[in-house]
């Protein structure tokens, strides 16, 4: 008689992570979204001034550019939980007095600080759940698993980011459209409480490293300088100054038919290739490499953006996002993949937080500038602008071929 052992059970990060964490992650995100286009909606309709709202965005941009990524080494340092808490709290706060200030009887000034403040206290749940399931993949993946698994988790993310940044608007547009310029705002601030509270409280948070005050283990603060992993950063800048001016131009182009706030609904087409590209990136085959996949849809992004000035319908309009979403949603899943392969050990939220930041940093700041552009020189002029954001992302994509012939070191 001889008793033979059973095969040991592969593992999936669904059942690492638990299937519930999935949607969780996904809405706790949407607020992110839903916060620089909610106010940028709220600001224009309540004060009469597309300039205005795209500066108040800018300063959304701004407070997440100087505290979050200090918001991800803290997650590093302290923990996940007791940073995301705090944040989700202050930030649906901050949401609410801005649209109630909106329509008071205050300067613009106090709108502008508000509007830091909120960028400042922004949860970094996208970059924090990159982090998490990279660790969860570390720790119980087998090693010739882990870059696979890496790699779908990525196509995963960057779907559903963009599946928030591209339907966020849709959101904002119906909302602003059927009750008032206030609910998306208001919208946003609900579901940071209820949903990043739920993000930071399931047990995935828990799972990572907490230093309790202790130097942790963690490379030295200058490895995030290193020239191949800023390539990533600047790249996902790029597609952040293209979701910023794409947007304001898009809203430029929509008040000359008298239909602004139909803006985000339109700004939807973009996200049906963009998401479908996304989740089918995991299929490539590994010879179509990282720097190839960049490049090549970087491409697709800027053909795309260069028939813009020439639409003169809104059909037009939408068969231009629809052939330019099927560049974005590869070309993020490239960017984060190589910044997760490139993370120093210990550092890997503080990473995923850069690349988060740079996102919400570019887009603020192309829709002041573009809002400013339409204002003085017409919709045509504003066109250009995500010309010159998709050029951003193929150049930083050329940049990154050389630096991806070295050998990334270990992450953490």
């Amino acid at each position: 008689m001889h008793t033979t052992l059973a095969a040991p059970r592969r593992t999936s990060l669904v059942r690492e992570a638990g299937f519930g964490y999935f949607p969780i992650a996904l809405i706790a995100r949407l607020p992110f979204a839903m916060m620089v286009v909610g106010i940028l909606t709220l600001v224009v309709s309540a004060r009469d001034s597309l300039a205005l709202g795209g500066l108040t965005s800018a300063m959304t941009g701004l407070g997440t550019a100087l505290f979050g990524p200090l918001l991800g080494a803290a997650a590093d340092r302290f923990g996940q939980r007791r940073v995301l808490l705090i944040a989700g709290t202050v930030n649906s706060l901050l949401l609410v007095a801005i649209a109630w200030l909106a329509f008071a009887a205050v300067p613009d000034a106090a709108l502008l600080v508000v509007a830091f403040l909120i960028g400042a206290s922004m949860p970094q749940v996208a970059p924090l759940s990159r982090s998490r399931l990279v660790g969860i993949i570390g720790r119980t993946f087998s090693k010739d698993r882990r870059d696979a698994a890496v790699g779908g988790t990525m196509a995963y993310e960057s779907a559903a980011d963009e599946i928030v940044f591209v339907f966020g608007p849709v959101i904002v547009g119906l909302l602003a459209t059927t009750m008032s310029p206030a609910a998306p705002v208001i919208g946003a601030a609900v579901l940071a409480l209820v949903f990043v509270t739920a993000f930071a409280l399931h047990p995935t948070a828990a799972a990572a490293p907490v230093a309790h005050g202790a130097q942790p283990q963690q490379a030295a603060a200058r490895e995030l300088l290193r020239p191949a992993l800023l390539t990533t950063v600047v790249g996902t800048l790029g597609m952040g100054l293209f979701f910023g001016a794409m947007l304001t131009s898009l809203t430029a182009f929509m008040a000359e038919r008298g239909v602004p706030e139909q803006a985000g609904l339109v700004y939807g087409a973009m996200g049906i290739g963009s998401a479908a590209l996304a989740l089918g990136v995991a299929l490539f085959p590994a010879r179509f490499t990282l720097p190839a996949r960049w490049l090549v849809f970087g491409l697709v992004l800027v053909g795309g953006t260069l028939a813009l000035p020439f639409a003169g319908s809104v059909g037009a309009m939408t068969a231009c996002l629809l052939v330019i979403g099927i560049g974005i949603g590869p070309t993020l899943v490239t960017q984060y993949s190589l910044a997760a392969a490139r993370s120093p050990l210990g550092r890997s939220a503080t990473v995923m937080t850069m690349l988060g930041s740079a996102v919400v940093v570019g887009q603020s700041a192309a829709s002041a500038l573009t809002g400013i552009l339409a204002e003085t020189a017409g919709t045509q002029a504003a066109l250009v602008a995500p010309i010159v954001a998709a050029v951003v992302v193929l150049a930083a994509g050329i940049a990154n071929v050389p630096l991806s012939r070295t050998r990334p070191r270990a992450q953490g």
